[in-house]
């Protein structure tokens, strides 16, 4: 497992919050640990879900995922 942050550009409201964990929740093998205006930390099987998943389900709910570290 993989514990990481994701640097999120465009999110400036509580509504883009729950935009964002709505999103990341919908990814199986994930654990959404915290979401902040421009941030998230999430801990996912890196094995089992790739990187692109991270970015469409950011793009999804609306942003752009600049990092991850």
């Amino acid at each position: 497992m993989k514990s990481t942050e994701l640097t999120i550009h465009g999110m400036n409201c509580q509504h883009c919050v729950a935009a964002v964990k709505k999103e990341l929740m919908k990814i199986p093998l994930l654990t959404l640990e915290d979401v902040q205006i421009g941030k998230a930390r999430v801990t996912y099987d890196e094995t089992q879900v790739p990187e692109t998943k991270l970015h469409e389900a950011i793009h999804e709910a609306g942003f752009i995922l600049t990092s991850i570290r």
